[in-house]
């Protein structure tokens, strides 16, 4: 099959990308989000990209799919019924969790503790008990767990999680196998599979978080009728029967496809280092990448939900096209977000009934958007958007235009934040990287944000819209296993070490070839937490299988001191050890522009309001440029999925690869 197609679905659009693997030729469709039902949306869009191709569904040879159904069951608190079962005297292991309250000082008095993922009265206790060392101190009582098997009667999953499990896992599987028969029907995560390392509280609200939203996405699935696979949160693929055994791994599905097309396109244009920036219709999600590889955190945050599983370092911040923009009575400071119109009603300017001042409505008084938006599919009233936005002028006593730039400068500082909080408290100078801007709103935004971070050249890529259906699209399949062992350096080899990541990554290397994926398109890398003997904490460092104890010491310290600033004199201790496999990268080609310039030749003229006052801009359309163009701002290039807005003083060159790279005029 020549054809591959990616799928993402966000808050606001559902972005389809078809892909001729043969020519690399791509074909677009997006299409309004069904929030009550996502299928329906993307059933929609393969239909409508499918027209646009005039081909076939059946000429298309894979579907890969970044979904936020997982998430979107977190957030929305609309997961299944949990029941759990934990070791005899730890059923409270959720009501106690940890000692940790977000916010500033005094934040306990006023933070609403969440509830628990699954409630107190359904939780029950099996008599047993297992060593850290995985020897047997209590046998299962099987007789006393089936009778509280069956008081569970009426929840739709079972969770799972019982005391040293990652030692010994024969206890869980036996109550996996009960609970079939006693609760035939109800899926069963137990925490030996989900997450198999130390830290009871941990591998608990996983394996929960995992039973929750298992119901809902295997209906998901289910509802769509396709074979596909999907996004897994640390950006790579998973089969369809995985993503159902285990969706707790695709809560970051989203996001994670946006990081893996904008290292997709980044490197197309020459670029390994670069920042991440994603705006959508919701909210903007933010990464850093070095040398070609997104960072990859051990922990995947939604909500006031925190679980253990692999996850590209995403941050978001409720800064989107549609964030609503308002005046507090009392402060009377202009405010901008979390708050979203979404896609129902959506901006004012869609005329679909909003009529709260959004950011995307701000643009359009500035000038800064076309009159239709989608290809056409969206048409904007800007007398509407002036309506709304006059809301904040009136409240502000400032003109519409001066309110319009009060909300634009306001969520372009929102994003910024989010951006240091990914180079700069990571250790890490913004201005080493380059900027990618995607999503609906990321390039119209992204100028400013370049000369916010000091990140050069602002790369905006082909289709921007619609790179996270492109992400999906052009990753690869990967599996993950992990085991924790707790050793001392003294108390390990060179020998040691290297045969437990060589059975690790036998684990996950037999998953993918279960997938038709062959040991000779495998690719395996490895991973080791770290911390000093009496440290309560410890960081994963990467490492290559001959890599020895001494090495991995001084990685450990190098990026203790990075981060941290100082160094301890204690003995270094492994604590956990992973392997992750991945298979070949598609083979689609990449696209090559004619070669045209120097100047591009704009289709019309527009007014725009830009530093106090109109100015006139020169419109582009994108479609029209060929490789060595270049666009001196104030300028805007449209096409079918995104804008973008070149300021005065900056130039935007048309790469080969169809980027655009935008640069201060001196520079």
């Amino acid at each position: 099959m020549r054809y591959r197609l990616g799928v993402d679905v966000g808050g606001t659009f559902t972005d389809i990308l078809l892909i001729d693997q043969e020519s690399g030729q791509t074909y677009r469709a997006k299409t309004p989000s069904t929030p009550h039902d996502q299928s329906i949306g993307v059933l929609a869009g393969i239909r409508k990209a499918c027209a646009v191709a005039d081909v076939s569904p059946d000429e298309i040879g894979e579907i890969l799919h970044g979904t936020t159904v997982a998430t979107n069951a977190i957030l929305e608190g609309k997961g299944a019924r949990v029941g759990l079962v934990t070791t005899a005297g730890f059923r409270q292991v959720l009501q106690i969790a940890r000692s940790f309250v977000p916010g500033g000082l005094a934040g306990w008095i006023i933070w609403p503790k969440p509830e628990p993922l699954a409630a107190l009265e359904d939780t029950v206790e099996a008599v047993e008990r297992v060593a850290a060392d995985g020897s047997v101190v209590t046998p299962l009582d099987e007789d006393d767990l089936r009778a509280k098997l069956r008081s569970l009667r009426g929840v739709e999953a079972l969770a799972v999680s019982l005391i040293n499990s990652f030692a010994f896992d024969g206890h869980e599987r036996r109550i996996a196998e009960l609970a079939a028969e006693e609760l035939p029907g109800v899926p069963v995560s137990i925490s030996s599979e989900v997450l198999p390392e130390l830290r009871e509280y941990e591998r608990t609200v996983t394996t929960v978080a995992n039973a929750y939203v298992q119901p809902r996405v295997a209906r998901y699935l289910d509802n769509l009728g396709l074979d596909l696979y999907a996004l897994r949160s640390d950006g790579g693929l998973a089969s369809q029967a995985s993503a159902k055994a285990a969706p707790v791994n695709m809560l970051l599905s989203g996001p994670a496809g946006g990081v893996a097309g904008a290292t997709w396109v980044a490197e197309q244009a020459g670029f390994t280092d670069f920042l991440t920036f994603d705006m959508g219709g919701t909210s903007t999600d933010v990464a850093l990448v070095q040398d070609a590889r997104p960072r990859v955190g051990r922990e995947t945050k939604v909500g006031d939900l925190t679980v253990r599983s692999a996850s590209v370092d995403v941050r978001t911040v409720g800064a989107g096209g549609g964030s609503v923009a308002h005046v507090p009575e009392l402060t009377r400071a202009l405010r901008v977000g979390p708050q979203s119109a979404g896609a129902e009603p959506g901006p004012a300017a869609y005329g679909k009934g909003g009529t709260d001042p959004t950011v995307t409505d701000a643009n359009v008084v500035l000038g800064y958007l076309p009159s239709r938006l989608a290809g056409g599919e969206i048409v904007l009233d800007r007398e509407r958007s002036r309506a709304a936005v006059a809301q904040v002028a009136d409240a502000m006593g400032l003109s519409v235009e001066a309110a319009a730039q009060g909300i634009v400068d306001i969520v372009n500082e929102n994003m910024f934040g989010a951006l240091r909080l990914v180079s700069v408290q990571q250790g890490f100078d913004p201005r080493d990287f380059a900027l990618v801007a995607f999503g609906g709103a990321g390039p119209l935004h992204a100028n400013a944000l370049g000369r916010l971070t000091g990140s050069w050249p602002v790369i905006i890529p082909p289709s921007p819209g619609v790179l996270c259906a492109y992400g999906d699209a052009t990753t690869c399949l990967r599996d993950e296993a992990s085991r924790t062992s707790i050793k001392r350096f003294s108390q390990l080899t060179d020998d040691e070490l290297r045969q437990m990541l060589t059975e690790l990554a036998e684990r996950a290397a037999a998953t993918l070839e279960a997938e038709g994926v062959g040991r000779a398109d495998q690719t395996v890398t490895y991973q080791v937490d770290v911390r000093y003997h009496g440290q309560g904490f410890e960081i994963p460092i990467d490492l290559g299988l001959d890599t020895g104890l001494e090495a991995l010491g001084k990685a450990f310290d190098a990026e203790h001191e990075r981060l941290f600033s100082f160094l301890l004199s204690n003995e270094h201790e492994v604590v956990s050890a992973r392997a992750s496999v991945s298979g070949p990268r598609p083979d689609v080609r990449p696209v090559r522009l004619d070669q045209g310039g120097p100047a591009a030749e704009p289709v019309d003229k527009h007014e725009v309001w830009i530093d106090g006052g109109w100015a006139e801009a020169s419109i582009y359309d994108r479609g029209t440029l060929l490789a060595g163009d270049r666009i001196e701002g104030p300028a805007i290039v449209t096409e079918m999925d995104s804008t973008t807005l070149v300021l005065p003083g900056h130039v935007a060159d048309v790469h080969e690869s169809g980027s655009l790279l935008i640069r201060p005029l001196e520079a």
